[in-house]
């Protein structure tokens, strides 16, 4: 109906300005609110009933998010990231070198982890990495947000688009990577030229001109992560030399001399008014101010011994638990928990690969890692973003409610007659409808609503034409993610963890991803096209 078309139209338009505009003057509620105004809106203008409200919420989506975001507090204890940090800065050649880092491992983390994953456990690692190295955040951030859309082109479970055309086409997962992986690393080693061509000048000159006043962060702060608590304080053998020395050498006993001195100070301060009162007293008769000056002598003597002999039995103290049994065992331990944490990741990832539920998959291995940590599970659930989850939800309604309006259908009808693959000219034209569509509609509903008509007219031509179909769909959905903030769930999560980090906050706007967004899509979507197999 055209009162539907046009309220549900007004509803999706809310919801894209308060996406690409939180702050908007006018209703600075932020996104994940107006993502909730616009799924409001959806239903109180009847564009959807409140049963296909609830029925548009993704929840094997929201399960994946939430799983992955648990396994990024546990890796990030288990010092994976410490690992990353070092892989980053070895022998780094500077800002260029570390945008090729981030950029490859970014893309390799999404095809295996899923782009989501790769940028909930990286964003603020890499704000952290470019403020050590006093380097502007934003081509870092753009670096990791758009390899990791275009790294998740290449595996069925690298995004949940690539597995429902995974499940609808019946492609097989050797058959997926043989088909996209030639474009996929072309693409990445493209975009990385673009970003560095782009921010040439700004990466050679080492200086954070729009934060020329924030701290350094210094080395070992790299190693947190924002959804993990503070790491575990242990005393391990392996660096109890540097503890002995930290020990000997502490303010707590080079203090002590500087205290008894001020001690002395202070005891010769109060004989002097005592003898200061009489002059002559004190020339007469010397013996008495001897025996003074013993004893201030004496009992500063007795008071000194005794901090030091406490210093030196905490001293004692703190060696023999060093290399007691206990020591060691707790590190026996710690160790024995990482080994645990490295193998249930690793048996997510093989259960992803053969095909298992992605989201049950997450949780899983979510509360397998709970379990084994043996905690409090509190602290770390604490650090899930929430609220992102809640933005997500409003999203889908509303994305949702606009494919109900039949806008983004009407767009399909009239361009399908010259969208036809068998032709340069369609492949063209059917690239810029999917381009369009994902970024209006996202490009899981995009994918939904074109697989199988694109399908069906590719199969009019013959069966390899169709498999092509679906691995072009494939491409062009993720990496149509590239082209706006909106374009990708990815690209909303590097923003909103970017903003959200404490004290390295950072707001990557709408137009500043615009304006490497629109470059980069279109270059790397060109060559992707032309190098997908049948």
């Amino acid at each position: 109906a055209t009162v539907k078309m046009i309220l549900g139209s007004i509803a999706f338009a809310i919801f894209w300005v308060l996406a690409v505009f939180p702050a908007v003057p006018f209703l600075p509620i932020g996104r994940t609110a107006g993502s909730l105004l616009g799924a409001m809106l959806m239903v109180t203008f009847r564009v959807m009933s409140p049963d296909q409200a609830y029925a548009a919420i993704d929840l094997p989506i929201l399960g994946l998010l939430f799983g992955t975001m648990v396994v990024s507090v546990y890796l990030e204890r288990a010092d994976m990231f410490k690992y990353i940090g070092k892989l980053l800065a070895w022998k780094s050649l500077g800002a260029k070198d570390l945008i090729f880092r981030i950029c490859l491992i970014s893309a390799l983390s999404s095809a295996l982890f899923t782009n989501d994953t790769s940028c909930v456990v990286l964003t603020e690692f890499v704000l952290k990495i470019a403020r050590q190295h006093n380097l502007p955040p934003h081509p870092f951030l753009l670096a990791l947000a758009s390899s990791a859309n275009i790294g998740s082109s290449a595996t069925p479970i690298g995004n949940p688009q690539n597995l429902v055309i995974a499940v609808q086409s019946k492609i097989s997962f050797g058959d997926f990577l043989l088909g996209i992986l030639p474009a996929m690393l072309v693409g990445i080693f493209v975009n990385t030229l673009i970003i560095i061509g782009m921010y040439w000048k700004l990466l050679s000159t080492h200086k954070d001109e729009e934060h020329a006043s924030s701290e350094v962060v210094a080395e070992e702060d790299v190693t947190f992560h924002r959804f993990s608590p503070a790491t575990m304080s242990h005393l391990s053998p392996s660096n109890s030399l540097e503890s002995i020395d930290a020990c000997i050498g502490s303010p707590a006993i080079r203090g002590h001399s500087a205290h008894i001195e001020s001690l002395r100070n202070r005891l010769n301060s109060i004989e002097n008014e005592i003898l200061g009162f009489d002059l002559s007293a004190r020339n007469s008769d010397t013996s008495r101010d001897t025996t003074i000056d013993g004893a201030c002598q004496q009992k500063e003597g007795d008071l000194t011994v005794r901090r030091i002999e406490t210093s030196k039995g905490h001293f004692s103290s703190q060696v023999k638990s060093l290399f007691s049994g206990k020591g060691i065992g707790e590190k026996y331990k710690q160790t024995l928990w990482k080994i645990c944490v490295y193998i249930v990741t690793i048996g997510m990832l093989v259960a992803l690969l053969v095909g298992l539920d992605m989201s049950w998959t997450a949780i899983t291995a979510a509360l397998a890692l709970i379990v084994l940590d043996f905690k409090d599970a509190r602290p770390s659930l604490e650090k899930v973003s929430y609220s992102l989850l809640i933005f997500f939800c409003g999203m889908f309604i509303t994305v949702d409610g606009f494919n109900k309006t039949g806008i983004p259908s009407k767009l399909w009808d009239l361009m399908e007659p010259y969208s036809q693959i068998d032709h340069v000219s369609g492949i063209a034209v059917l690239a810029l409808v999917i381009l369009v569509l994902s970024n209006l509609a996202s490009n899981v509903p995009t994918v939904l609503l074109l697989g199988g008509r694109i399908a069906a007219a590719a199969a009019a031509i013959s069966a390899s034409k169709e498999k092509k179909a679906w691995l072009i769909l494939a491409w062009v959905s993720t990496v149509a993610g590239n082209l706006s903030l909106l374009g990708s769930a990815a690209n909303l999560i590097v923003c909103e963890q970017a903003r959200r980090a404490p004290h390295l906050g950072y707001n990557l706007t709408f137009w500043r991803h615009l304006k490497f967004g629109v470059p980069s899509t279109v270059i790397v979507t060109a060559i992707g096209l032309i190098l997908i197999r049948d």
